[in-house]
């Protein structure tokens, strides 16, 4: 059976597909056999995006599948490495049935007040539903500098909740990546590719996932 991470918010915006898609191509790109499951009926962004990534060519090609439920995820993904669950940009009644497979469950938030404070009650609500808390984690996305992560984590870790090493700052070379299919890992900026590759590799650690030091295959 896979490691299974899911990428779950209570808004959309946050960071939700832009991280499923940028653990799918790290993790690809280090050898692991990963299926992203697009689980958004509506908006089916990662599928979007993946049509974009073919027609650029680029590899490695990413397995993207969308799916009704998480179960039948699961099924078609028995023989990976890694599985991905990108949830819709909001609570539906299927979250909780995601959460409850995953090895890891990633809320994404940016740093404002409001977002941290929402966050905070989506995982206390997980809580509620049996979700353990050592199979939560938040990432910090959108961020504009270091103090305003340093506060952002101090915030989520005073309720007990863990928060994945790094965060992905605002940057106008992450959103040219996505719109020529890349990923977040991919924007080809060092630095900017580091902090992402960072947060990605945090991610699997905490789910237990296990990857090669050097990428297996990189992007033509």
């Amino acid at each position: 059976m896979p490691v299974v991470v899911a990428f779950v918010s209570q808004k959309g915006g946050v960071g939700k597909s832009t991280l499923a898609r940028a653990l799918a191509t790290f993790a690809a790109a280090h050898g692991l056999s990963t299926k992203l499951a697009d689980l958004d009926a509506q908006q089916k962004t990662v599928t979007v995006w993946q049509h974009n990534r073919a027609g650029h060519r680029l590899a490695p090609a990413i397995d993207i599948e969308a799916f009704d439920a998480a179960k039948a995820a699961v099924a078609a993904a028995k023989h990976c490495d890694l599985l991905i669950l990108d949830t819709a940009g909001k609570i539906v009644e299927g979250t909780t049935e995601v959460a409850q497979y995953a090895n890891l469950v990633v809320q994404p938030t940016s740093p404002s007040s409001d977002d941290l404070h929402i966050s905070v009650l989506l995982f206390l609500a997980m809580e509620r539903v049996s979700i353990p808390r050592e199979r939560l984690a938040f990432a910090l996305c959108r961020t504009l500098a270091r103090r305003e992560e340093k506060a952002a984590r101090a915030y989520l870790e005073s309720f007990g909740y863990r928060v994945l090493d790094g965060a992905i700052p605002e940057d106008l070379a992450y959103r040219e990546a996505m719109k020529v299919g890349k990923s977040i890992s991919e924007s080809g900026r060092k630095g900017l590719d580091r902090r992402a590759h960072g947060v990605m590799a945090d991610i699997l650690r905490k789910a237990g996932a296990n990857i090669d030091k050097t990428p297996t295959r990189r992007d033509r």
